[in-house]
């Protein structure tokens, strides 16, 4: 019963324990390590990726061991997920072992074809990545995309769910970062004229690779992060197991492999324990890849909401949240966001061009 698991994992986030009655709800799954794009921000540019997919044998034993518990799967990590030969019967494992399924394109690949695939599958919810309302930007942070083109391919997606009446949740995400930092209303009011976007996302940039001064200071941690209490564990595609995105994206070595270690046994580890323990005396900057992590702090009070509800629900109401601290609507005691120095030079200036749609108009 996952209510109860996520009963388990909340009041050992209350208690701070470092051995949990439950099992992760989320999880991020590297089906593949391959993409067709070259972008400054993402990590496989520090780390670099072989062509490889992920096994039927790791996935089918991660999604095993986790099918009683896990809420919610992002076939997500540093490969483009639709090179993935296998992703739809990844979407329809997951289903059934009644998990949601999300994953996040860069758009290259949604023609027509896919596109009928992902309407006609489980899927619970699929991110749009489109970082830029101006083609010198979007074409900046995603080197060998075309504006264009990939601006189609969302549109016709989209237009295809509004015709049919069916689909998974569409979010359109752009992640802010120093040339796009401009662009937010534009790109708000764009997307959020479409037909069936559901929601339109300004996610704030999680990596170190544009700005290498962020981190957090000792005194963030007056809250323990809650990745280690509720996940995502973050899976990459040969099955090594990391407490979460970032801790990989730092250069931190795995809690295990879940094919040859099983889920219960990386989660409940060592290493989970002594990084849960040192979280839970104010201390987690004492860990390298903590102190030098991007992702925001959030109050225990939002640590509460995200194990009151399903997984899949925290999911739908997470753009929402982010746009109300980014608009700053939620008072800042309740999300610590990373700190950085402020770099002098001032971002160049863009040049917005109109956005049209399919037909030219």
């Amino acid at each position: 019963m996952r209510w109860l698991n996520r009963a388990k994992l909340l009041v050992g986030y209350w208690r701070r324990q470092s051995v949990l009655g439950g099992l992760p709800v989320e999880f991020i799954v590297e089906t593949t390590a391959k993409c067709n794009l070259y972008c400054p921000m993402c990590p496989r540019e520090t780390y670099k990726q072989p062509k490889e997919d992920m096994t039927e044998a790791v996935f089918e034993k991660l999604a095993g061991d986790a099918g009683e518990s896990a809420e919610h799967m992002m076939l997500i990590g540093l490969g483009e997920p639709f090179l993935d030969p296998n992703i739809f019967d990844r979407i329809g494992s997951c289903k059934k072992h009644g998990i949601h399924s999300l994953l996040s394109t860069n758009g290259t690949l949604l023609d027509e074809a896919t596109c009928r695939r992902i309407l006609d599958s489980s899927l619970a919810h699929v991110t749009l990545s489109f970082d830029g309302a101006t083609k010198e930007s979007f074409e900046y942070y995603r080197k060998g995309a075309k504006f264009e083109r990939v601006r189609d391919n969302f549109l016709r997606l989209a237009r295809m769910k509004a015709k049919e009446k069916k689909g998974p949740q569409i979010v359109v995400q752009m992640v802010r970062m120093e040339r796009n930092a401009g662009e937010l209303d534009d790109f708000i009011r764009f997307w959020g004229s479409q037909p069936c976007v559901d929601q339109v996302r300004i996610k704030e940039d999680e990596t170190n690779l544009m700005r290498p001064d962020a981190g957090h200071v000792a005194s963030d941690w007056k809250y323990p992060c809650h990745y280690l209490w509720r996940g995502p564990m973050y899976v990459k595609w040969n099955g090594d197991t990391y407490p979460c995105c970032q801790s990989y994206m730092l250069g931190s070595e795995p809690l295990g492999n879940v094919e040859r270690d099983g889920l219960e046994r990386i989660w409940n580890g060592a290493e989970m324990q002594r990084m849960r323990t040192a979280h839970a005396r104010g201390r987690g900057g004492d860990i390298d890849v903590c102190s030098r992590c991007c992702t925001t702090i959030p109050h225990p009070v939002l640590v509460t909401g995200s194990l009151l509800f399903h997984g899949g629900t925290v999911r739908k109401l997470l753009p929402l949240v982010e746009r109300l601290v980014y608009l700053a609507r939620i008072p800042g005691r309740w999300l610590t966001p990373p700190r950085r120095i402020p770099t002098p030079a001032p971002a160049p200036e863009l040049v917005q061009i109109e956005s049209r749609d399919s037909n030219g108009r």
